[in-house]
């Protein structure tokens, strides 16, 4: 988001928000994690938690990486972000 305004967020409060496809309208989830390049300090990702399977008894989807490039403005209480590609990456389990 290069050019934008400076955003101060809490983590907390980044947590309430709604994440949107703005092409289609999509909705992906709300942010469960954001991943971090700690060498700059920079957000690098937000991470949506995959969607329940079955109530959860089945486990859960893949989460949603969304690149932070494609997220292009923030409200009140959504995020809009650019097209994310429909195979999420895959994140690296620690």
């Amino acid at each position: 988001m290069e050019g934008c305004a400076v955003v101060e967020l809490k983590f907390g409060q980044l947590r309430l928000k709604e994440v949107i496809g703005i092409g289609d309208g999509s909705r992906f989830g709300y942010v469960g994690d954001v991943e971090l390049d700690l060498d700059s300090g920079q957000v690098k990702a937000l991470v949506i938690p995959g969607r329940l399977r079955l109530f959860g008894l089945l486990g859960r989807e893949e989460d949603v990486i969304v690149p932070w490039d494609r997220v292009r403005r923030f409200g009140d209480d959504i995020i809009l972000v650019e097209h994310i590609p429909l195979h999420p990456e895959k994140r690296k389990k620690k």
